[in-house]
């Protein structure tokens, strides 16, 4: 009965978003999604089993229907989320039968499309992209400060007071895991490769809200710290919350994005994007050719943790590969794929959906990384340059894409991170729509919606 607690937090929503849904999306289920853990659930019989941020997720799409989904417009990219989360769905119904498939069907809609909806709908047709990028870095910035605990003292504060008192028993399998002589930090998600994965998003949204002045000069609560403007003193404790989790996979994947986004601070962009793409050919194509030559040694002739870990993860792709293709289409169901004992984790997320869902879904997946990534760099390319420099929501997006590319490579896109994915993707499906100018200057950031139904009013 104490899990009942996981309701509060869809009650709080619903709360506010009876007042406005706009503000509950921001204000609360952003808060809770980041916040408090996925894996608590609130063990409810006979209905799937909620953590807090489905709880709220469900509440507020309950009221954002109920006002005629306020901000919705239709758009192809709807239909792609739409059957990825049919199809994974679908995949899991033909594999368990729905009483074990429900749990993940409501996830789902819970934790994907519903998400996805909100933030196509709430955050650009009512101007709140700043709003919503500085929710995530408040947030964040929290989960940071947690963090630095978790890295001296190795336990996790929500285990030690949320875990302890309220779902004994829930989340005992997520343990801290040590680097460097130095505790792992994993946040509310589980793992601190996941945690490394929001982390590095929140910092691509704090460095543009930075770029764009979105943060006043002087905040009174933090008037007291007189070394940095509140923007400086964010972007540190992102990046410390970055450098909490000790991923160097995803360290990497945030270094490499950041390519995108110097070609959007640039004036020269045409210039910087051959650059960057030169630079991907000359340089990435052998280091690419290098680092396989050096994960490919094998694990018994590996000298020392790094070169192992490789060698585990390239290893991987030939164990699995032939087991995913017995199930093609469809995959073999939620972990129900026959486990190599060698290779008990797939540290590939691709891979992991592969196995999972089948090559339908593991396409779709692709398909919006790298369809959105493209539309969002040619919008980027085709405005006029942003001021001030850096202020381009589309190369920032962009960049987060391809971050996520290369870090879910090394780690299944779960719990708040696949979320997060989701909201960036309404978010960039939002902004390609609605949006004609960057920038923070005056009111030259204006993000527009015809809500007039037929077009040729403005010719008339």
């Amino acid at each position: 009965m104490l899990s009942y607690v996981v309701y509060i937090a869809g009650i709080w929503t619903y709360y506010v978003a009876r007042q406005s849904v706009t503000k509950a999306f921001i204000w609360a289920y952003i808060p809770i999604l980041l916040l408090l853990p996925d894996y608590y659930k609130a063990i409810t019989p006979g209905i799937p089993d909620p953590s807090f941020n489905q709880a709220a997720s469900v509440a507020l799409f309950m009221v954002f229907v109920l006002k005629g989904m306020p901000g919705y417009r239709f758009s192809y990219t709807d239909i792609v989320v739409g059957v990825y989360a049919i199809t994974v769905s679908f995949s899991e119904y033909l594999a368990s039968g729905y009483s074990d498939a429900q749990n993940l069907m409501f996830y789902e809609l819970s934790s994907v499309l519903f998400p996805y909806l909100f933030a196509k709908s709430l955050i650009e047709p009512f101007n709140l992209r700043y709003d919503f990028a500085k929710s995530v870095v408040l947030c964040l910035c929290v989960v940071f400060i947690c963090n630095l605990y978790e890295n001296k003292m190795g336990s996790n504060l929500w285990q030690l007071t949320i875990g302890r008192f309220f779902f004994p028993g829930q989340g005992d399998d997520w343990v801290t895991t040590f680097r460097f002589g130095l505790a792992r930090a994993s946040g509310p998600y589980g793992h601190c490769l996941v945690d490394g994965i929001i982390m590095v998003a929140a910092y691509r949204f704090q460095r543009w809200l930075q770029w764009s002045e979105a943060w006043p000069s002087k905040i009174k609560q933090l008037a007291w710290i007189p070394w940095f403007t509140p923007a400086q003193l964010f972007t540190l404790m992102i990046l410390g919350g970055v450098l909490s989790t000790l991923g160097k996979g995803q360290w990497l994947a945030g270094i490499i994005a950041a390519g995108i986004v110097i070609i959007g601070r640039s004036k020269q962009r045409v210039a910087v994007m051959s650059a960057v793409i030169g630079a991907m050919i000359f340089v990435g194509i052998p280091l690419l050719l290098a680092f396989l030559n050096y994960a490919s040694s094998g694990r018994i002739n590996a000298a020392d943790d790094n070169q192992e870990t490789a060698a585990y993860r390239y290893e991987l792709i030939n164990v699995y590969m032939d087991v995913a293709k017995e199930h093609l289409w469809l995959g073999w169901g939620l972990m129900k794929w026959p486990v190599a004992p060698a290779f008990p984790s797939i540290d590939n997320h691709f891979l992991l959906t592969y196995l999972n869902h089948g090559v339908i879904v593991v396409g779709l997946l692709l398909g919006i990384i790298f369809i959105m990534m493209g539309r969002l760099i040619h919008h980027g390319m085709s405005q006029p340059f942003a001021e001030p420099r850096g202020s381009s929501l589309a190369f920032t997006l962009a960049a987060i894409f391809l971050m996520y590319l290369i870090a879910v490579a090394t780690v299944a896109m779960m719990a708040q991170s696949c979320t997060l994915f989701f909201l960036v993707t309404g978010l960039s499906d939002a902004y390609l729509r609605t949006s004609i100018w960057d920038g923070s200057s005056g009111k030259e950031n204006t993000q527009v919606t015809d809500t007039r139904r037929f077009r040729f009013h403005k010719v008339l």
